[in-house]
């Protein structure tokens, strides 16, 4: 089955470009939503997945927070009208800079990496005469059996606190007049399809806050951060995550402390599915031992096979014909620039429509204009 693609009218569109169906997305947006009211839950969208200003207009309408890791995403939260008391600010390297424009914004929360950061934090906002809210950002050295490139959760990374550096990190913390501990953040990694990392993850927050209760402190938030996964093979089966099943992951494993808010910052589930890039073929190599579909986009529009050996849905939106197989890659000037190596997809030539599926979260945002390229424009269902 192929996705809900208006062929007629994405042909008078110049390709490549990002396609996102905004029924799609509106529909996700409101099971994430009604899946985490059922606990009182609160969501921080996760910008860096996807900040086209019309996107986060639409996530902003139905009153979600946001998840910042630059002073940018910071800029085009509040330029999308998100109020400031939504916004949280993350990031294992936020400088200077930075952190005055979230002070001087009012955000809602730094969640903090490490000592050093929280003394500068507390240095910037003593000299604007502010006190700024925190919150730890824990690395429960969890293993989430997920792309190296996208875990975060183990001792190796570099994000977060060490466990072993807890109790040397609140030590520090009572000698800062300038920042107030409000609450505890964790993430683990991304895309997760099994939930059995988040129950352990439920686990190691349990015990961390018996550590904490030990010194009389209960923070007013726990922050799960994000990383639920996205079917990437069968976008039109399961074309929404199932966040119930998230949810109730953390709802039975993690008892929170009277008046806690528990809150997650997703971000690929919510947008993930859907956007497509959308390409032309230019070209219809054939050689002696593998046939090439050779499109106008390549990885300055879809980093994501090339950088963390992705998989996407590819179709072939023109041809009904009999399958083939081939090698479909882009245009520049690097091997690694392929999307997929001898995949079936519809007898092709020259001309075809190619949609690569799955493409909203992490497309878009990371495109680059390697090899002097053009930036993808963005279309919506709602607006041809």
């Amino acid at each position: 089955m192929k996705g809900n693609f208006p062929l007629d009218k994405l042909k008078n569109i110049q390709t490549p470009f990002y396609f996102y169906d905004t029924g799609l997305l509106r529909n996700t947006i409101h099971a994430a939503k009604s899946a985490a009211n059922k606990y009182n839950y609160h969501i921080h969208y996760a910008v860096k997945a996807n900040a086209n200003p019309r996107i986060l207009s639409i996530i902003r309408e139905n009153g979600f927070g946001i998840d910042c890791v630059s002073g940018g995403e910071i800029q085009a939260a509040l330029n999308a009208g998100f109020p400031a008391g939504k916004i949280v600010f993350a990031g294992v390297g936020k400088a200077d800079w930075e952190i005055n424009l979230a002070l001087d914004a009012s955000i809602a929360c730094f969640n903090v990496e490490s000592i050093p950061e929280m003394e500068v934090i507390h240095s910037l906002a003593k000299a604007k005469g502010k006190t700024a809210s925190i919150a730890l950002r824990i690395n429960p050295e969890i293993n989430a059996h997920t792309h190296h490139h996208i875990t975060t959760g183990l001792k190796e990374n570099k994000f977060g606190i060490n466990l072993d550096c807890l109790d040397t990190t609140l030590d520090k913390l009572e000698t800062l007049s300038h920042v107030k501990l409000t609450g505890l953040h964790f993430h683990i990694g991304s895309q997760l399809t099994d939930l059995e990392p988040f129950m352990a993850l439920c686990s190691r927050v349990n015990d961390i806050q018996k550590q904490l209760l030990k010194r009389k402190i209960i923070v007013d938030i726990i922050n799960f951060g994000g990383g639920l996964g996205i079917d990437y093979e069968h976008p039109d089966r399961n074309p929404i995550p199932d966040f119930q099943a998230y949810f109730e992951v953390f709802y039975k494993h993690f008892p929170a402390y009277p008046h806690q808010q528990i809150h997650f910052e997703p971000g690929r589930s919510i947008v993930g599915q859907s956007g497509s890039l959308i390409s032309k073929v230019l070209y219809v190599k054939e050689g002696s031992s593998k046939n090439f579909v050779i499109l106008d986009a390549g990885f300055t529009e879809l980093i994501r096979p090339a950088f963390y050996e992705a998989y996407h849905k590819i179709e072939n939106l023109s041809s009904g014909e009999q399958p083939e197989t081939y090698d479909v890659v882009g245009p520049i000037c690097e091997s690694s620039d392929c999307f997929a190596r001898q995949i079936d997809l519809n007898k092709t030539q020259r001309g075809d429509y190619i949609a690569i599926r799955s493409a909203g979260a992490y497309g878009e945002i990371m495109a680059s204009q390697y090899n002097c390229r053009r930036l993808p424009a963005a279309y919506f269902s709602d607006l041809l």
